[in-house]
């Protein structure tokens, strides 16, 4: 036995230096933490202060409460990749059903609960009665829980309500509550897996699933009520998560499924089955939010920062292969004597007390030393994995360095509370101002108010904030665009033809304003006929897809329009040799490559924003803000339709 096996190693491995040793194996996990903790202190004098530690502690909150749903899966032995779509789904429901739908607030709360748990169920009957490979399962679950949040919401986030947004508030203005339903939940947790029948029958199941059937184990039933656990603890994470953004995303919490998953491996769980603790977990969660955390303050380019993360959940695994070869031990939650908790409860204290000595020093270090302040400006953009945005990017460095500013650069991927971390970081960083590129106008508005009350100045840049002051925004009018590509298109067609529309990502504000102004300026050409809108995400390999899939329905269109450059070029590929000929393409953004396809006659035209110059002017409005200068509160870029004629003597 392995507890044999570590009673007859500690006296040949040398007394003290053998405990360390064991003692470091056994929790490599906080050790992790500990040393993570111990890093971003002495590396950033903005880390280890009460703000941002609170900070940390909000941004682990979310990604916590998914992965305590998600340890009792794997604990089993099974996996669940449908909790962000559930997490989506069930504050997607809640906000419906209280605001369109007129249901009192307690009852769709309830309603969004059962949502989570009719979900978990579903997966639980098709992995014990179905006989699907849970992998299979719960796949199939993320896709319908996500496309059932897009139907009921029309893919535009829904506000929240009020009473129930307090969850992303805080108690006595210093405790955030997200915290604190992350410590309940995370009770709740260690009391189901060390004290109950449920909580031994999951350990047994993923030990040996056919010993625990023999034994007498229900196994099916039991495995209906652990994924059933899994969607209780994934709709209390979307309706924790909606509440900090004051809205539900239908997009929100895409690709929180991995980062749970990461949390429970990094935490000391096996994806074998009979392992896991919800103390681990935590400590899993922490790791990755300090990890995010640390490299903002740090200004770490956002790209490598999702190389480090994959890193570290890489090390956790080969960390725990390691510790099992050499005999560690990790005690199911409640297997363990009144001895071995103690033991454990006394590891906590003791790395408790070294964290916070040797961090102290840190801190004192950087109190210490005093240089030359220079100015500071954050940048958070919804994405870099467009050109448009790119361009934003490069305008905003290149002012940043023509005026000696310091300028960090984040990236949101379109995922509204991502980017309410990242921002929540800046508020504690040593920040001028920030600027801000929201992925959604509502969404941002709760982490702008924090600025706000810190003190620090943003300029939102391309779409505005809802619900916060801004300084300036900086924007070129996304309706007006849209509006001028209908008349362009509608012109070079003779005011007749069929068309389709390749509309950008559900739910953003550059979608819905850009398809509005496109359809308002439609309305003066009644001879132009739409007959298909479908969305390729404001990417190039979509809207070639899907203009592919348009064109076997409806071969003989004349006209396209595409919400940006990109699905733009995807649609023209589609197209052929008809681009530009026979079917007249307008894209939207004036991107580099999408002005070299409008001078080589393949596009036709590109309602050109001018990106750069965003960039440029929201850098300088921000510096200005800082110095507490005057900034008019709306500075307009004009937009331009950009053809073969002109192209020549434009510059983005």
């Amino acid at each position: 036995m392995a507890t044999d096996t570590l009673k007859s190693k500690p006296g040949a491995q040398g007394g003290a230096t053998g405990g360390l040793r064991r003692l470091l194996l056994d929790n490599g996990a906080l050790t992790a933490l500990i040393v993570l903790v111990i890093a971003m202190s002495a590396l950033s004098g903005d880390f280890l202060t009460a703000d941002n530690l609170l900070n940390v502690g909000v941004q682990a909150a979310v990604t916590a409460i998914l992965a305590f749903g998600v340890t009792f899966v794997i604990v089993s032995a099974g996996i669940d990749l449908s909790v962000g779509s559930v997490a989506a789904l069930s504050a997607t429901v809640l906000a419906w059903s209280a605001t369109e739908a007129g249901i009192p607030v307690a009852l769709a709360v309830l309603l969004a609960v059962a949502t989570g748990i009719a979900c978990g169920l579903v997966n639980g009957f098709l992995i014990s009665y179905g006989k699907l490979p849970p992998f299979i399962a719960t796949l199939a679950m993320l896709s319908v829980g996500r496309g059932l949040s897009l139907v009921i919401s029309q893919g535009s986030p829904i506000a929240f309500p009020d009473s129930v947004s307090h969850l992303g508030d805080t108690l006595g203005g210093w405790l955030p509550v997200p915290v604190l339903v992350m410590v309940v939940m995370g009770l709740l947790t260690a009391f189901v897996l060390g004290r109950t029948y449920i909580g031994r029958s999951m350990y047994a199941i993923g030990g040996n699933e056919e010993a625990a059937r023999l034994s007498g184990l229900r196994v099916k039933r039991q495995k209906l009520a652990i994924y059933a656990f899994s969607g209780l603890f994934a709709a209390a994470a979307g309706i924790v998560l909606a509440s900090r953004l004051s809205s539900a995303q239908p997009q929100a919490a895409q690709g929180y499924e991995l980062d749970a998953i990461a949390a429970v491996v990094i935490g000391g769980a096996s994806l074998a089955g009979g392992t896991g603790k919800a103390s681990g977990t935590l400590i899993g969660a922490l790791i990755l939010a300090v990890l995010r955390n640390g490299l903002n303050l740090l200004s770490v380019s956002a790209f490598w920062q999702q190389v480090v993360i994959g890193v570290v959940i890489a090390l956790a695994v080969l960390f725990d292969t390691l510790r099992r070869k050499a005999g560690a031990t990790t005690p199911a939650a409640g297997a363990s004597g009144g001895g071995d908790r103690g033991k454990q409860a006394l590891t906590y204290v003791i790395a408790a007390v070294v964290a916070v000595a040797v961090v102290g020093a840190t801190s004192l270090l950087h109190n210490g030393s005093s240089a030359a302040k220079t100015q500071k400006i954050g940048l958070s953009l919804s994405t870099l994995n467009n050109p448009f945005f790119v361009q934003i990017r490069a305008g905003a460095e290149e002012e940043a360095k023509r005026l000696g500013v310091d300028l960090t650069v984040t990236d949101a991927q379109n995922d509204a509370s991502q980017q309410a971390n990242q921002l929540q970081n800046f508020t504690s960083g040593s920040l001028s101002s920030v600027v801000v590129n929201p992925v959604d106008s509502d969404a941002a508005g709760p982490a702008v108010r924090g600025a706000n009350k810190a003190g620090i100045p943003v300029v939102a840049v391309d779409r505005g904030v809802n619900k916060a002051d801004t300084a300036a925004l900086v924007a070129s009018d996304n309706v007006e665009g849209g509006a001028l590509g209908a008349r362009a298109l509608a012109e070079k067609l003779g005011g007749k033809g069929t068309i389709v529309i390749l509309q950008g990502q559900a739910g953003t504000s550059a979608s819905r304003e850009r398809g509005a102004g496109f359809a308002e300026g439609l309305k003066d050409y009644p001879g132009i006929k739409v007959v298909a809108k479908q969305p390729a995400d404001f990417d190039r390999t979509k809207g070639l897809d899907v203009m592919t899939n348009l064109l076997q329905a409806h071969p003989g269109i004349s006209g396209v329009f595409a919400e940006n450059d990109e699905m733009a070029l995807g649609a023209i590929k589609a197209l052929g040799s008809k681009a530009g000929k026979s079917v007249q393409v307008v894209g939207f953004d004036g991107t580099p490559d999408g002005l070299k396809a409008v001078e080589a006659g393949t596009l036709y035209a590109s309602v050109a924003q001018q990106p750069s110059e965003l960039g440029r002017i929201a850098v300088r409005n921000a510096l200005r803000a800082a110095d507490g200068k005057n900034v008019e509160k709306m500075v307009k870029v004009p937009v331009k339709v950009v053809t073969k004629e002109n192209v020549a003597g434009f510059e983005g």
